[in-house]
């Protein structure tokens, strides 16, 4: 929001500066907090406008540093708050830097983390902010909750111990959890417990007390998705067997969709559709991807098959897509030279509309208002128009070195976005102040 200052006629200037002040106080009112997992709605996206006007050098770098070990997991930003989760030393934790200066605010161990070479050392999850608390999922399956203001631990669950933690599970035995902590309403939810019965779980977010236990499932790498499906709220999480969607005050299971597991399922189940009752899933290593239909008579769901394309080119290896318009947005195939490409797909469908070679399947795509952020496996930053009629690319940056397999975030005006080896914060606010004429 673009605000001019004239002074009309008949109009003081004391009273013309009070009015500019409001409204600039008004269009700040607008800035949105990234808190957790692909974002406040869980869903990649943020109703915040960036600015895409980029010099050639990119957005101004508000701060850059380097932050520790990790390249899956992302920043979650709230206020002058964004943590990370990272490993130093073999060792991980929480990291909170002062969003604004990038200067460390404190910094809280977990536990051991994964020394894995393929994906590289460290913890693969984000944190989840929620007031003053935050929360985070371990490597294995060590389940936190912080202060916020000086990450001193509040409450804490071992999930190995207490519930027989799934680390031992096909995938999971190899990299370690990937699933990021949702918390819905006064409740924390995670995947992973073992044995009979108890592979969600779900506590008191204030007191970490059990609220409840249920499903006898085996977990992949994949993060729930929370959504709301005709009025009824609900998490999806994709487990080896499909979809399986409960609900978050119970754990009571309301419909599933089966789809195939094989080595690794990483990438969260997407909610889309003219009615918002379309679920897309899909997992690399041959398994392809598809969507389901949700129907709901009375209190009974159900979901039904819409389309299943098979095969490494049809999947997202790590990387989730997003959902805008009736299309999905995001990078497809697997690694190796050639193979990776950033795709437009029709989700009633899987038709491609349109595709676009990438450097690598590594890396992510989200939302800023009407502007797709693809963060490429080579770090590079780019802004697209998200239209089915063509690949257009309105921005581009090479903020960081190193590998990237996460997404770029944007919080209150800023980007956050890391690697491997480095963090930067960029400057992308759309300029809101008031400004003489």
């Amino acid at each position: 929001m673009r605000l001019v200052r004239r002074n009309l006629p008949g109009m003081p200037t004391v009273l013309m500066t009070v009015l500019t002040t409001v409204f600039t106080i008004a269009a700040a009112a607008f800035a949105t907090d990234w808190p957790h997992y692909r974002g406040p709605n869980w869903d990649g996206k943020t109703p915040d406008q960036i600015n895409v006007n980029w010099p050639a050098d990119g957005p101004k770098v508000l701060w850059k540093a380097p932050i520790g070990d990790g390249s899956f997991g992302t920043f979650a930003v709230a206020g002058d708050r964004a943590c990370v989760f990272i490993s130093r030393r073999g060792e991980e934790g929480v990291l909170c830097l002062d969003a604004k200066g990038g200067k460390e605010q404190w910094y809280t161990k977990v536990g051991r983390t994964t020394d894995d070479r393929q994906g590289g050392p460290g913890p693969r999850t984000t944190p989840s902010l929620d007031g003053d608390k935050v929360y985070v999922l371990g490597t294995y399956f060590n389940l936190l909750c912080l202060n916020a203001s000086d990450g001193k631990e509040v409450w804490s669950h071992d999930l190995a111990k207490e519930f027989q933690a799934q680390n031992d599970t096909n995938g999971i035995v190899q990299w370690g959890n990937a699933g990021s902590p949702i918390v819905e309403g006064d409740l924390v939810l995670v995947a992973g417990g073992g044995g009979k019965g108890q592979t969600f779980l779900a506590f008191d977010k204030n007191t970490g007390k059990l609220a409840w236990k249920s499903g006898t499932e085996k977990i992949t790498h994949a993060t729930g998705t929370p959504a709301t499906i005709h009025g009824v709220r609900q998490v999806i999480f994709f487990v080896q067997s499909g979809l399986v969607s409960v609900e978050p005050k119970t754990g009571r299971e309301l419909w599933r969709f089966a789809f195939p597991f094989n080595v690794s399922t990483a990438s969260a189940p997407v909610v889309g559709g003219e009615n918002g009752d379309v679920v897309y899933c899909s997992a690399a290593y041959e398994m392809g991807s598809a969507a389901c239909r949700v129907t709901k008579n009375g209190d009974k769901f159900d979901a039904k098959e819409m389309w299943r394309l098979k095969r490494s080119n049809n999947a997202n290896h790590w990387t989730t897509p997003v959902y805008y318009r009736g299309y999905l947005y995001g990078l497809y195939g697997h690694r190796g030279k050639g193979q990776a490409k950033l795709e437009c797909r029709d989700i009633n469908t899987g038709d491609v509309k349109w595709s676009e070679d990438a450097p690598g399947a590594g890396g992510a795509t989200t939302m800023a208002g009407n502007k797709l952020i693809v963060q490429h496996e080579n770090a590079q930053i780019v802004i697209v128009d998200p239209n089915p009629s063509g690949y257009r690319k309105l921005a581009a940056a090479q903020p960081l070195r190193g590998k990237a397999w996460s997404m770029a975030v944007v919080a209150n005006g800023r980007m956050f976005a890391r690697t491997d080896k480095e963090a930067v914060c960029l400057d992308v606010a759309v300029e809101h102040s008031a400004s003489a004429r």
